[in-house]
């Protein structure tokens, strides 16, 4: 059992939670996941990436997105409760060098999972300059802890509510063309992102990792869910990753393989919402249901 520390809605489905886990908080390296069960009896079993440790404290921080029932759930608690079982850490971490000057590109919340990953660039004696971007500026995550570790920090948001009304990729371009060339670039967020910045990076021949823990589910390599093609090679993103070289991965068929629960997803979203107790009329629509 995991005692929740600390409880906070970063946004309307994002959630940021302090976790007891002091041999996790010890074990683990920036890149590196776990795996959350809610209830030992029934309980999904969710891969979350590690958003942040506390050695001294115990502690990891995790930050998620209410997707379907099982995060509803663990939603649904509070400061005080526990959590059934966290495994962890998993996955391999990520390559930190001194490699220069390395730009880290986070969308959404991909924001969270590149935070350690920042933070370590940074120690390891980089130049680091990192990217933010969201649809809204209520979106908007880990500014103030970026701002700590980023030697630049450009936000941009579709809507042009705060910082640069851009995507993701007008900076990471602008960054790509200057002198001193880039040495490194990571990005960490919706696949659609991610393949677009790595055709950025392609342009100037920079090299890209991302992450693809959106995809994976049980954390083990035993469903099979998380299969991509990295290289022309068949890769479980929770064994061999989750993180690779972005100018590898098909991301087309990523995306695709993506989408094959996307409408269950929904439809428990949906139902979810309305167990809450919120109006039908502001429960989400599930994709079933307009089709």
């Amino acid at each position: 059992m995991n005692k929740i520390l600390s409880k906070k809605q970063l946004s309307a489905d994002v959630y940021e939670m302090v976790v007891e886990a002091p041999m996790i908080a010890k074990a683990r390296k920036a890149g590196q996941f776990i795996i959350v069960q809610n209830d030992l009896d029934w309980g999904e079993r969710i891969p979350l990436t590690i958003a942040d440790a506390d050695v001294r404290a115990g502690t990891i921080t995790i930050v998620f997105q209410t997707v379907g029932s099982s995060t509803h759930k663990i939603a649904a608690k509070d400061q005080g409760d526990y959590l059934a079982a966290i495994l962890g850490p998993l996955g391999n971490p990520t390559h930190i060098e001194k490699f220069g000057h390395v730009v880290c590109v986070g969308g959404g919340i991909g924001v969270a999972p590149l935070y350690p990953i920042v933070q370590a660039m940074k120690e390891a004696g980089n130049h680091v300059s990192v990217i933010i971007g969201a649809r809204t500026k209520e979106l908007v995550i880990f500014e103030d802890r970026m701002r700590k570790f980023a030697d630049e920090l450009t936000i941009v948001t579709d809507d042009g509510s705060y910082g640069r009304k851009a995507l993701v990729t007008e900076p990471l371009k602008e960054y790509c063309s200057k002198e001193p060339k880039v040495d490194m670039s990571v990005a960490i967020g919706p696949p659609i992102m991610m393949k677009f910045c790595v055709k950025t990076t392609a342009e100037t021949n920079t090299p890209v990792m991302v992450s693809l823990n959106t995809i994976m589910i049980d954390g083990t390599g035993m469903c099979g869910g998380c299969r991509v093609t990295v290289g022309g090679e068949t890769k479980f993103v929770c064994v061999d990753g989750p993180e690779f070289d972005g100018h590898q991965v098909d991301f087309d068929n990523m995306m695709i393989r993506m989408r094959a629960f996307k409408s269950r997803e929904d439809q428990s979203h949906h139902d979810c919402h309305l167990a809450l107790g919120l109006p039908p009329h502001q429960a989400p629509v599930p994709v079933a249901a307009v089709k």
